[in-house]
């Protein structure tokens, strides 16, 4: 984990780069987890150097009155949700603010995750290693929500899979995680989109062309070991 400030060109240089660091896990029991919707793209870049399994795992950030993009918290796909105790006190948020945003961000996943999982069917975590993976942390809270979920499904190995965070976060989100991977972790932090030349906002188009490539490349998979099995 270096100090560096330097930026990535784009999301697709950071999910390579983060391939390289995690290079040792090129096994078929590694499944890439990568957080809607700048995640997935760099879940795809390691899914195929590791030649594993891509999926995704649900995860919206609860944003601050006023200031939606301040994550105060953040929930996951089965409901559980952590909060930033200090901002939230700071800031004076009150638990009905608290639970109307919880019930806002989960309904936002329920209708994703309805979408998404039409592509591709969730893959079982037991006994497996599980990469979680975002475009960066700021606070951390949408990847700690990630891992809280990703941890109840029984992984061997849980790891969480970042190009650039604070020092601080990187250090309270090993809490969470066997281990965790980031590249960047710079002394002066402001926001992630200042660690890229480009960080334009990944549509769902891109997620769902994503995700359809992954639902082909598992179908071919059976395939193949259907016909082996048949041998």
């Amino acid at each position: 984990m270096a100090h560096s400030s330097e930026p990535f060109q784009d999301r697709s240089e950071a999910g390579r780069l983060l391939a390289r660091e995690l290079k040792a896990l090129k096994r078929e029991d590694a499944v890439v987890l990568g957080i809607p919707r700048g995640g997935i793209v760099l879940a795809k870049e390691i899914s195929f150097r590791l030649n594993c399994v891509l999926d995704v795992v649900f995860s919206r950030k609860m944003g601050a009155p006023g200031n939606p993009e301040l994550a105060i918290g953040a929930i996951g796909e089965e409901g559980k949700a952590c909060s930033n105790k200090d901002l939230v006190n700071s800031l004076g948020v009150d638990s009905a603010y608290l639970e109307r945003e919880k019930n806002t961000q989960f309904s936002l996943i329920k209708l994703r995750a309805l979408e998404y999982r039409k592509i591709i069917p969730k893959i079982s975590l037991k006994g497996k290693t599980a990469i979680v993976v975002d475009d960066g942390a700021a606070t951390g809270a949408t990847i700690e929500s990630a891992l809280l979920t990703m941890a109840q499904e029984s992984p061997q190995k849980l790891i969480a899979a970042l190009p650039v965070g604070p020092p601080e976060t990187i250090e309270r989100l090993s809490e969470y995680a066997d281990e965790i991977i980031c590249l960047r972790a710079p002394d002066f932090f402001g926001a992630i989109s200042q660690f890229y030349n480009e960080f334009l906002q990944v549509e769902d188009v891109e997620v769902i062309k994503i995700l359809q490539e992954e639902a082909q490349r598992r179908k071919s998979v059976a395939i193949r070991n259907n016909i082996r099995n048949k041998l």
